[in-house]
């Protein structure tokens, strides 16, 4: 190489790096109920659920483009469900370069990430609703390990959520009580935090992901975590706010508090089930309902075969919810809540 253009390069590279570093958000953390940027800025977050990276790669779909598009519906955090059964069948290293990729995305669009490991059912005794939610202790144990030294330096992964909706199925799993249920969180909070990791651990409650009454009175013992909770329409009956406040709500006035999956379809909207059928009236209740409490949500899902989908085909066609979803968090974006 011509000696004379070795300082230009070096010039060059430190611009560069100067300038990936730039883009990286801040770091969030957690501070009394809120989650706040490094400087004490208080931060409620409006996002979109992908579908699972390896599941968009396969077909096609995993670009920057698919992250453009949230981004032009107003989100300003991402949630990536890690199915076990597609990290164990694409293997460690090849998840984490999609994942990669995902999140490089992100953080050039000023995005932040959720990594959710995308299990449902009974964690302590390994049984679960279907084939696909299939892990272990280890595995699971194993997974947050590779993820908090991955990405013990970068900001724009912000939080973990640990896993996605523990349930006992009435029995059908057996049983598990929520000092079993938490005992078990915690541990997987030391290795997150002994390996180095900043990221915020997020801990669900019961009766997938929905129940977080025993909080009040056995609260997870670790510091700088948030809950979450997943109100589908259908687990309580009209009126919801009071319920809602009952059953998850009121932990927002002592942790923070994220709805990592929200969502409604009409009766008649493909891939209707029970849990998720309702109409605008569950869009403005849980819209309202955050706003007023400063609660951070998370729309299920950005994709247009998983139900409730967002849109409809890969133009990006917006289905009732998606209608329903970009409206209001494009006027967040635009600074109209």
């Amino acid at each position: 190489m011509n000696l004379v253009l070795i300082p230009l390069l070096l010039v060059w590279m430190a611009g560069s790096v100067a300038a990936q570093t730039a883009t990286r958000p801040d770091l969030v953390r957690v501070q009394g109920n809120t989650f706040v940027t490094a400087d004490g800025k208080p931060i409620v977050f409006r996002g979109l659920n992908a579908s699972d990276p390896d599941r968009l790669e396969k077909s096609g779909h995993w670009n920057k483009a698919y992250f453009e598009e949230m981004k032009r519906w107003g989100a300003t955090l991402v949630r990536l469900p890690v199915h076990p059964t597609a990290w164990r069948s694409r293997g460690k290293e090849p998840y984490l370069q999609l994942l990669d990729k995902g999140v490089g995305w992100a953080e050039e669009l000023g995005l932040y990430v959720i990594i959710d490991w995308h299990s449902i059912g009974n964690l302590k005794n390994e049984l679960y609703q279907s084939p696909m939610y299939e892990t272990t202790h280890k595995e699971s144990f194993e997974f947050w390990r590779t993820m908090a030294d991955h990405y013990k330096d970068n900001t724009t992964v912000a939080f973990f959520e640990l896993f996605n909706e523990p349930t006992v199925m009435g029995g059908k799993l057996g049983t598990c009580s929520w000092t079993e249920w938490k005992t078990l969180m915690e541990e997987t909070i030391t290795i997150i935090r002994a390996n180095g990791s900043k990221a915020i651990p997020l801990v669900a409650g019961f009766n997938w992901a929905y129940d977080l009454k025993e909080v009040a009175n056995n609260p997870i013992k670790a510091e700088g975590i948030g809950y979450v909770s997943h109100p589908y329409p259908m687990k309580r009956e009209k009126p919801w706010a009071d319920k809602w406040t009952a059953d998850w709500g009121y932990v927002a006035k002592k942790y923070p508090l994220i709805l990592t999956e929200v969502g409604f379809c009409g009766p008649d909207d493909k891939g209707a089930h029970v849990p998720v059928i309702s109409d605008e009236s569950y869009g403005d209740a849980i819209t309202s309902y955050c706003d007023t409490n400063k609660i951070s949500y998370v729309v299920w899902v950005f994709d247009p075969q998983w139900a409730p989908m967002l849109f409809s085909d890969w133009n990006f066609t917006p289905t009732r919810q998606g209608r329903y979803f970009k409206k209001a968090m494009q006027a967040y974006k635009a600074g109209k809540p």
